[in-house]
């Protein structure tokens, strides 16, 4: 596939998630003017771009869809929920062509036979009626004109004849023939203003003048021509009718997005003649500066003296010249980079972490003064690349979340139900390598929600619930992570029935006691299922130990909550990024490991008593507060004996509490996250590692598992102590 394919293809994409976004959005609030444009402009780019690329079955497609969205921008078509299934199914099928294009392979027959189908279904829309009835106003505004009113249903001529007009051999009267050969003269008023005393009256020359309210089909330059042959001897201003300058303002709206100059856009849109528009310029040329004008009249201004266009189109044309500069200029700023470029420079500026991590280290061994400030701005530089490089491949979530629009809308008609779905917290960004990995744990737990949590409208509403369920997307960060919610107003899980099925199949003991967020977590286990009976979305045991496993492998957690007949609560926490983090070094024995820093809450030192107290209980009175902590050197069996001293590092994940027992403190740490071996995986509390400045390897900390297994052990001594008593 060539640069221009690629590029096509990349484009049509993004323009075919647009147009489901908007005919979503069109089936939910309505088919307003704006985004039915959007619509048809992303079909008419695809079918350009496809052009350009001699793409011969998606330009045959897309004309005949372009043609159905020009005639709902017209209104003559009325956006109705079959229509915008129809509308759905030809954006996933031109989805699937641009597979093709990608693959440079042609259609297959299925494919062939979707086009056809699709085809034959919109030409059906084609054959429809004009809209008509309640969309209609019901009491036709006037628009004023000079002196006069103009019946805003019909075209308004004000026509004044020269005085030489009889002299050159015209006959006025035959132009009004002329007039209703194209179309019908509603009325007429004939203006005897310019007629003067009859000693003065010269029976040779011409006073009329006419206030002609004129209906017809014909466009403005076909009205203009018929005064062609007297265009220089008489004044002729000729007005839309006001549904045809609501055409001309939609015209306008839908033009390319390309750079045009007003009068341009103004002809283009039919509102404007092209004699118009040059007698308007000639006007701008030779206008006279003066102490009172310095400089030349706008020709927007200038057309609206003429009586050539309304003040409307004027404005509806200068607003579609500065949405087309200010797209120009945004995407001025915008540089398409490829993902695996991204990537080697992470890996790069990784390699630059370490090595001016071991060249400050160097520096302050030597004592040189000169040499450590000069390594200490290196590195404060190479701190602030790092976090420019982090920087360009964070993507905001909002783009994750709205494909679940269509999730939600098609799987909730497949299970009979009405569901709605609001999102928040889409401002919230994270690495685009975590957002890719995210998306099937993210589709699991949507549709599970869907099928499990969410009731029927029956029961919701025998429940005294709103017959519409409601899922909630929602992410926020949290702690140097970032959180994300899938919150369902469902039936909640019941307890007992997970509790009785894990009992069932020997996952806990028959007299074993469990808290509730203990239960709540066997439904991530291999096969777990409470679905009384099978669907294709789900009961069959597959997906939530697949969530659990690709969120783990992530970095990341994840955990439920939920109340019977009130919904549950799925909660995700991933790091932000895969690559670099700022970490805290803290060294036991002679080892060294890193504690992610957005995890630390404080730094304690144990005194003498504290440390005497801590062998006999695995927690400690923090200002009140009872701190449970694990000591690193039993939890990875770490043999020598340690110095004097003990420090406690204070740890927080997922509101939660522990402490981390250490030797020694050792600062703030840059950490390029290097991933272990297959054959560490059954190690416990570790997430990864690091390499020094000093070239030695330091473990990163897994602070998530670390606290888990704190509070575990924690739980079983609480238990224990209550069987005794």
């Amino acid at each position: 596939m060539d640069a221009i394919q690629q590029a096509f293809v990349i484009e049509s994409r993004e323009l075919l998630q647009r147009m489901e976004e908007n005919l979503l959005q069109m089936e939910s609030s309505g088919g307003d003017p704006e985004t039915i444009n959007a619509i048809f402009r992303a079909a008419h780019t695809i079918k350009g771009g496809a052009g350009v690329i001699e793409c011969k079955f998606i330009v045959e497609f897309t004309h005949v869809l372009e043609n159905v969205l020009d005639e709902m921008r017209a209104g003559a078509i009325a956006p109705d929920s079959g229509l915008v299934e129809v509308l759905l199914e030809c954006s996933d099928h031109l989805s699937r062509l641009m597979g093709c294009v990608e693959n440079e392979a042609e259609p297959a027959d299925d494919d062939n036979q979707t086009s056809n189908s699709l085809r034959e279904k919109l030409q059906r829309y084609l054959g429809r009626p004009a809209a008509t009835g309640n969309d209609t106003a019901t009491a036709e505004p006037k628009v004023q004109t000079g002196g006069s009113d103009m019946e805003t249903d019909n075209w308004h001529i004000s026509l004044r004849f020269g005085r030489d007009v009889l002299r050159k051999g015209m006959d006025p009267a035959s132009f009004l023939r002329y007039l209703m050969e194209l179309g019908e003269i509603v009325s007429l008023t004939t203006l005897p203003d310019a007629l003067p005393d009859s000693a003065q009256m010269d029976p040779e020359s011409c006073y009329l003048g006419f206030e002609i309210s004129y209906r017809s089909d014909a466009d403005k330059a076909k009205i203009e021509s018929v005064f062609d042959f007297v265009r220089d001897d008489c004044l002729v201003h000729i007005w839309p009718p006001h549904s045809k300058l609501a055409d001309f303002i939609k015209s306008i709206e839908s033009l390319p997005e390309d750079s045009m100059r007003l009068g341009e856009i103004l002809v283009k849109c039919g509102a404007l003649t092209r004699k118009e528009l040059e007698t308007a310029l000639d006007t701008q040329a030779d206008h006279v500066q003066s102490e009172d004008s310095p400089s030349q009249p706008r020709i927007g201004d200038v057309l609206v003296n003429h009586g050539a266009v309304t003040a409307e189109l004027v404005d509806a044309a200068a607003a579609k010249q500065g949405k087309v500069a200010e797209k120009k200029t945004i995407e001025s700023q915008l540089i398409r980079v490829q993902a695996a470029k991204l990537d080697q420079l992470i890996d790069l500026v990784g390699e630059m972490v370490i090595a001016s991590a071991g060249a400050n280290m160097l520096a302050r061994r030597s004592g040189e003064t000169a040499l450590v400030e000069s390594t200490s701005v290196i590195t404060m530089l190479v701190e602030q690349i790092r976090d420019s490089a982090l920087q360009l491949r964070m993507v905001q979530i909002g783009d994750t979340f709205n494909r679940f629009q269509r999730v939600v809308r098609d799987t909730s008609r497949e299970l009979g139900k009405n569901i709605e779905l609001v999102i928040s917290g889409s401002e919230a960004e994270l690495d685009k390598s975590v957002v890719e990995k995210l998306g099937d744990p993210l589709m699991h737990l949507v549709r599970n929600a869907l099928d499990h949590g969410i009731e029927s409208p029956e029961v919701r509403s025998a429940n005294g619930k709103p017959a519409c369920g409601t899922l909630k997307l929602n992410a926020y960060h949290e702690s140097g992570s970032i959180v994300i919610e899938i919150i369902d107003d469902g039936a909640g899980m019941n307890r007992e029935k997970i509790l009785n099925k894990a009992r069932e199949r020997e996952l806990i003991g028959a007299n074993q006691t469990l808290s509730d967020k203990e239960i709540f977590s066997l439904i991530f286990e291999p096969g777990f299922s409470t679905a009384d009976k099978i669907t294709n979305i789900s009961g069959r045991g597959v997906g939530l130990d697949v969530v659990k496993r690709n969120i783990t492998a992530l970095r990341g957690s994840v955990e439920v909550e939920s109340a019977q007949g009130r919904g549950s609560t799925f909660r995700i926490r991933l790091p932000l990024t895969l690559a670099i983090i700022d970490g805290f070094l803290v060294g036991v024995g002679k080892a060294s490991y890193v504690i992610p820093l957005g995890t630390v809450v404080e730094c304690i030192e144990l005194s003498e008593r504290e440390r005497a107290e801590t062998l006999k209980h695995q927690y400690i009175n923090l200002r009140g507060e009872v701190l449970p902590f694990v000591r690193l050197r039993e939890q990875f069996e770490i043999e020598d004996q340690g110095g004097k001293r003990e420090n406690i590092v204070v740890t927080q994940y997922a509101g939660q509490k522990i402490g981390l027992v250490v030797d020694e403190l050792m600062g703030e740490f840059q950490t390029v996250i290097k991933p272990l071996g297959s054959i560490f995986k059954h190690i416990k509390g570790i997430g990864g590692s690091t390499i020094l400045g000093s070239g030695d390897v330091a473990l990163i900390l897994d602070v998530q598992s670390l606290v888990a297994l704190t509070i575990n052990q924690q739980n079983r001594i609480h238990t224990a102590e209550a069987v005794r008593s």
